[in-house]
């Protein structure tokens, strides 16, 4: 019996090193800021991030830190995956979680395309099944691995005033598939109200439609349209690169991914 109490406490104590090890290494990339290298190649493909307040860079360069030490980047079609390319991706994803405590828990892979790739779309209606191939920009998958073009990633990056970004996109929906679903309603921030977040995205959503099929120019890409969870993430594209936009046009939105993100970009500079 004592050898089987002191096996126990000898597999507990190994675990506890193992956990204590880990958070360690956490905190000390989330701790040590990027090189002035990797901060220029980051200011260079994401202008966005020249907006940041200070004391927001720093809290990203950590964050950046931790996600190339998590995510694994491959290149598709024969690409060859460069550290500007790590970092500009890296940069916009950290972007959406830099003053949150949400993270990226069960993401370790991005594949990457040089352009558009094909991807194969499978549909059930009753017990019809059908599949067809479309061409994509970005793809994120319940998590992970999330797919991207790099020369739609990198113009989307480099035009940070147009509303349009594909990299942020996708990590929107990484963000939404917290929640254990991609439907729109991510994990909310302490404080915020499901019943108020409903009632806010229906209702945008419902007019957004509305304007969509009227043949309306909307704030949000038309692309909203499609569903919850695409009106989600058009509208976090919107919300970090025209976010005075955003707020004049659709006010009660803004304030709620302002409360997701505690972020407030139409006070940066």
């Amino acid at each position: 019996m004592l050898i089987f109490f002191s096996i126990l406490l000898l597999i507990a104590g190994f675990f506890a090193y193992r956990y204590w090890s880990k958070s360690q290494a956490r905190q000390k990339l989330l701790s040590t800021p990027l090189s002035d290298q990797q901060q220029t190649i980051i200011e260079q493909q994401v202008p966005l991030i020249r907006r940041l307040p200070p004391d927001l860079r720093a809290h990203l360069d950590g964050k950046v830190n931790l996600f190339l030490d998590q995510v694994s980047f491959y290149g598709c079609e024969g690409l060859e995956v460069t550290d500007e390319m790590r970092l500009a991706i890296a940069a916009q994803a950290c972007l959406l979680v830099v003053n949150s405590d949400l993270w990226y828990d069960h993401l370790t892979t991005i594949l990457i395309y040089p352009s558009a790739f094909k991807s194969r779309q499978r549909r059930q209606d009753g017990y019809v099944v059908s599949e067809k191939e479309i061409v994509r920009t970005g793809e994120s998958w319940d998590r992970g691995p999330v797919i991207l073009s790099w020369s739609h990633s990198k113009q989307g990056a480099l035009n940070d005033r147009d509303g349009q970004n594909v990299v942020l996109h996708e990590f929107a929906h990484q963000v939404d598939d917290m929640s254990g679903g991609t439907n729109g309603v991510p994990i909310l921030s302490d404080g915020q109200s499901f019943a108020e977040w409903e009632r806010v995205f229906l209702t945008a959503y419902d007019a957004h439609v509305r304007a969509v099929e009227r043949g309306q120019h909307t704030v949000i890409d038309a692309y909203g349209a499609v569903g919850h969870e695409e009106f989600f993430a058009v509208s976090v594209e919107v919300f970090f690169e025209k976010p005075r936009e955003l707020k004049g046009a659709v006010p009660d939105v803004y304030n709620q991914l302002s409360k997701l993100f505690r972020l407030d970009p139409v006070s940066w500079k």
